[in-house]
């Protein structure tokens, strides 16, 4: 009885319905009866499917009333899918924007003008290649400039300088260490960079630039064998320091604010001395320090071997031979051992 009712309701709204509409009605009914008669459990819609039901969305309003397999939010998210492939293919096909690319036989000059030429820059080679009739902008020549391979001739040249001039230089630096009592004390030294010598270390509770002035007259108490003094612009040194240094007869040369990478040889050594000593090792007060630093340099001038001496000590420790017992010997009180042939 219910059926007939909805049947006879359905046939009344069909009356008042325009041909258009029930045209479209009956066409969406027929392309989900053809669904359902494929031969699956479950109806699998097709790509022709989900296009026939997109096409249908855009010329009839009505399309949900006769939706029956799929939910309305599911043919919105075909149309938006539709829609992002459209663009995709469009975007592939159109043609690119921006600067030509540059082409190899371009990187090649410009490497070649950089190996041949060290001293140009950028608006110089860009120059060169205006004048060749090659149409490439300058900040895409300074960009390839980056990427030019270093010849390692010049990485020679320049380390063989410094082996010949680094007997002339040492370098000076702080660092604080927290005690016991978590009063902060001060630690000095002076390192030479020919073979990463401690020339002079102490330390204090107030460093001041007086106090800096007379460590450096006790670190070069004759005629210094250093010509350049490395620092940073700590303010404790003041004026007081480069004034004692260029009475020695040393240049004070300033490191860059904030670039400790400047000064290396004395933020390495600071550095190894916090891995081997001072994080396992608490400051009771400013003697108990300075004994610390005592034998850990010593440790470090005849033990300790360093990469940047070809695995040697500053000292130059002796190889022993190649027979005999191994024996360990502690320093700095057991944290590092030093080890040695016996007969």
């Amino acid at each position: 009885m219910l059926a007939l009712l909805w049947l006879c309701v359905g046939t009344l709204t069909g009356l008042f319905c325009s041909r258009r509409t029930l045209l479209m009605e009956n066409l969406a009914l027929r392309q989900q009866l053809a669904v359902f008669k494929r031969r699956h459990r479950r109806p699998i819609l097709a790509a022709t499917d989900k296009l026939f039901w997109v096409a249908l969305r855009r010329f009839w309003p009505s399309w949900k009333k006769a939706l029956i397999v799929v939910t309305p939010e599911t043919v919105v998210r075909w149309h938006r899918a539709g829609f992002q492939l459209y663009w995709r293919l469009i975007s592939r096909v159109r043609k690119s924007v921006g600067r030509k690319p540059v082409t190899e036989e371009i990187r090649e000059l410009i490497f070649e003008m950089v190996a041949e030429n060290p001293t140009w820059r950028a608006p110089r080679i860009h120059g060169e290649l205006l004048m060749l009739g090659f149409d490439v902008s300058e900040r895409s020549v300074s960009r390839w400039m980056r990427r030019a391979p270093r010849s390692p001739e010049a990485a020679r040249r320049w380390l063989t300088f410094l082996r010949n001039h680094r007997e002339a230089i040492a370098a000076m630096d702080f660092f604080s260490v927290p005690t016991i009592t978590f009063n902060v004390l001060y630690c000095f030294f002076i390192i030479g960079h020919d073979r990463r010598r401690i020339l002079h270390f102490n330390v204090t509770r107030h460093p001041t630039s007086a106090w800096i002035a007379q460590q450096v007259r006790e670190a070069f108490p004759y005629q210094p064998s250093v010509k350049f003094l490395v620092l940073d612009h700590d303010a404790k040194y003041g004026t007081e320091v480069p004034a004692v240094v260029r009475s020695m007869n040393m240049t004070a040369v300033r490191t860059t604010v904030g670039c400790p990478w400047q000064n290396g040889i004395a933020e390495r050594f600071v550095g190894s001395c916090r891995r081997e000593l001072l994080n396992h090792v608490i400051a009771i007060n400013e003697s108990h320090l300075k004994r610390l630093l005592a034998g850990y340099v010593r440790y470090y001038h005849e033990d300790r071997t360093h990469c940047g001496l070809g695995k040697q000590t500053p000292e130059k420790r002796t190889r022993c031979s190649g027979r005999g017992n191994v024996l360990a010997w502690p320093r700095v009180g057991g944290l590092h051992h030093r080890y040695q042939r016996v007969a």
